[in-house]
């Protein structure tokens, strides 16, 4: 939400066909993050021990967890902030409260009922389509630049542009959703990895791809909106630089109205709750499976203390950090262009994982699907390349 924020109000209108490429490609990466968790019955980390070398496994972990605890670190700094601005009070001391529910949440909640919590907060995701149509949007303009690119090449553009990759195409997606698999997996009688049972492999296969395919573009209609939001109010009168989630929330009262700024600051405590804890169990997933530990939020507290110690750290560091000099804001754009780099290496990664027939067994992937996961490993290489290139 705050890389999407930030990239409406600097760049206006002409960011919005970044979404339309992405779609495609993460919805490539995602089927083929879900496809190695189900084929092997293990997350991508398990995977890459088994079939990468050490340094480019733990090197990635160490990554990844850094990212993820910057992330939420300042998501839990963005609820605070948002609270404040409902309802006063102290910022640090809502967050605090906030990052507190989520953990107890997920150590002392079992996962099916902590799952459905999960789904539900995902509505909390269209308060940012009312916010669009309240902000009254030249719709024509925006359509006619999600459909015609337009790109800036100096080195803020193409750093937004890494960022919305990085917080479109994300690590953290990856590993949750090949974790997820694997979860489902566990839970359902009589399924089994579809490298040894084949004959399941047609029904999993659809219902992987219809589900992201679904999520994806959900996830990414909710991305144009806050775009549209922030591109239709800040940048149109000249607030090109987002400084909180909170200073974007009330900026939209006197340019959209007060309904607005409250769709926009709950819906940012909603996303928080949402994503606080995918980003911690992503990072206790990948960080368990390098080193062999049992792992998932199916188990109970004390039958996968390793999985469950690196979920807390990163909770308690994320919120520990809430209370330095962190901003949020320049935090979450900074871990999103992390996220978009990390991304390149993972993502090459999953498709030799993908391509190899000794980790896929019977259930290799189309051509039309390796080429469009190569394509967006591809994209999001040059889009680094040429942030790197546009720095010096």
């Amino acid at each position: 939400m705050a890389t999407y924020s930030q990239a409406g109000a600097a760049l206006g209108y002409g960011i919005l066909w970044t979404l339309l490429l992405t779609f495609p490609l993460m919805v490539a990466i995602q089927v083929i993050s879900a496809r190695i968790g189900r084929v092997t019955g293990k997350g991508l980390a398990a995977n890459m021990a088994l079939h990468c070398p050490k340094w480019l496994l733990y090197g990635c972990v160490a990554l990844l967890f850094g990212a993820n605890t910057v992330n939420i670190a300042a998501d839990i700094a963005a609820m605070g902030a948002a609270a404040h601005v409902v309802a006063g009070g102290t910022a640090q001391l809502y967050g605090l409260l906030f990052g507190l529910l989520s953990l107890f949440l997920q150590l002392y909640v079992g996962f099916e009922r902590y799952s459905r919590f999960l789904k539900l907060l995902t509505v909390s995701l269209l308060a940012y389509v009312g916010t669009a149509f309240m902000a009254k949007a030249h719709w024509g303009e925006a359509l006619f630049h999600t459909l015609i690119p337009h790109m800036r090449l100096d080195a803020k553009s193409l750093s937004l542009i890494v960022a919305v990759f990085g917080t479109t195409i994300s690590p953290y997606l990856f590993f949750w959703q090949a974790a997820q698999e694997v979860e489902l997996l566990r839970a359902t009688l009589h399924d089994k990895p579809l490298r040894d049972a084949p004959e399941q492999a047609r029904r999993h296969m659809r219902r992987i791809r219809i589900d992201t395919q679904v999520g994806m573009g959900a996830s990414n209609v909710v991305a144009f909106f806050i775009m549209v939001t922030t591109a239709a109010t800040l940048h149109r009168h000249g607030l090109t630089d987002i400084q909180s989630s909170a200073q974007a929330a009330e900026a939209l009262r006197p340019l959209a109205g007060n309904a607005a700024f409250w769709l926009f600051a709950l819906g940012i405590i909603g996303t928080g709750m949402l994503a606080v804890p995918v980003l911690a169990a992503a990072s206790a997933y990948a960080a368990a499976e390098a080193f062999g530990w049992k792992v998932g939020l199916g188990r109970k507290l004390g039958r996968a203390p390793g999985f469950y110690g690196v979920l807390g750290l990163g909770m308690v560091a994320g919120i520990g950090l809430t209370f330095t000099a962190l901003d949020p804001i320049k935090a979450l754009i900074g871990s999103a262009i992390v996220n978009g780099v990390v991304a390149v290496p993972i993502m090459a990664v999953l498709m030799r994982l993908v391509s190899r027939p000794d980790v896929m067994g019977d259930c290799m992937p189309s051509r039309r699907l390796k080429v469009l996961g190569w394509a967006a490993t591809s994209a999001m290489g040059l889009a680094v390349i040429g942030m790197v290139a546009t720095a010096f």
